[in-house]
């Protein structure tokens, strides 16, 4: 597994000590090479009460249920052909904490810190991104509709990861462009990404017409797919708790700048349509999927289940 270690200000670890700045591509590049062979990069950020064990188990259940749902299920998924390999990379970050309100506002505050301007994980995970979108070779020397050398680049986090990921994208942003798969990504950009995968995301529900605007304007050439299940009693009770309004884990998008579409996350063996994940905002419906967990938290963490590799899968599909 690929790693990327932040300490609580977002500052890149090496052994233990801060990375500079000015040496952040040259770490990366010692530390992380996409093979020429991986059709697409998945760039995974945990959420709350995770520690760096479980970060890392959590990313290679990810992996694996990608690569079971793909051997079971590719007929599926038609146009990543039979050379689909996925590559992954685990942002790791100190989010854990007790499951009772004063731990979760800890942990939403450091989110917050971590990601937006007291630090610099925006700007560190936006320039990882870079420095993935420029390395990432052409596997497959086809004609595909693909990014500026091939490879496709997919972001997944859950819980307040999902901000550190919003944060991340918006740092990039430079002049008006455009989401969706309906046209093709802005040129000029530092990297362009194909899909952004929200799993249970601990904002609130109008976090993207208040939190993140400058969505809008960032390098994203897929659409924004969020989950919820009112079985997240993290996202739901806690979070109107802490927040006084709901989150969008517990009950999906609000508001955005644009429509949201309302959808049901699909079985593993049922297609999702073009036209039902072409949009800017996508609200998945995982009610019936994220139910088990124990404790305060309810199903908050029930997000890595077959459906939600079908779903990335679905999406890195029809990002060809």
């Amino acid at each position: 597994m690929n790693v990327v270690d932040l300490d609580e200000s977002g500052r890149v670890l090496d052994a233990g000590h801060p990375v500079p700045v000015h040496r952040l591509d040259d770490h990366f590049a010692a530390e992380l090479r996409p093979p020429p062979y991986a059709t697409d990069i998945v760039v995974y950020v945990h959420g709350w009460r995770t520690g760096p064990d479980a970060a890392h188990a959590a990313a290679d259940r990810l992996l694996a249920l990608i690569t079971e749902q793909y051997a079971r299920h590719g007929a599926l998924y038609p146009a990543l052909g039979a050379a689909f390999a996925p590559w992954p990379v685990l942002v790791r970050w100190p989010s854990h904490s007790n499951p009772f309100l004063p731990g979760y506002r800890r942990i939403r505050d450091r989110a917050h810190a971590l990601s937006r301007g007291d630090g610099h994980a925006g700007r560190v995970i936006g320039q990882l991104l870079g420095y993935l979108d420029a390395r990432r070779a052409d596997p497959a020397a086809g004609g595909v509709l693909a990014n500026r050398d091939g490879q496709f680049l997919h972001l997944v986090g859950h819980s307040f990861g999902c901000r550190v990921l919003c944060e991340a994208v918006q740092w990039a942003a430079r002049e008006s462009g455009t989401l969706g798969w309906s046209r093709p990504g802005p040129p000029g950009r530092p990297f362009t990404v194909d899909s952004m995968l929200l799993l249970q995301m601990a904002a609130p529900r109008d976090a993207f017409e208040e939190m993140f605007t400058a969505l809008a304007e960032a390098p994203l050439r897929g659409p924004v797919v969020a989950t919820y299940s009112h079985h997240d009693r993290a996202t739901g009770l806690w979070h109107r708790l802490a927040e006084q309004r709901a989150g969008i884990g517990g009950q999906g998008i609000g508001t955005a700048p644009e429509p949201v579409s309302a959808i049901r996350m699909l079985a593993p063996d049922t297609p999702y349509p073009r036209r039902a994940l072409d949009h800017w905002f996508v609200s998945v419906d995982a009610g019936g999927v994220f139910t088990e967990g124990r404790g305060p938290a309810g199903a908050h963490s029930d997000q890595l289940r077959p459906e939600s590799a079908h779903l990335l899968l679905s999406l890195a599909d029809h990002a060809r």
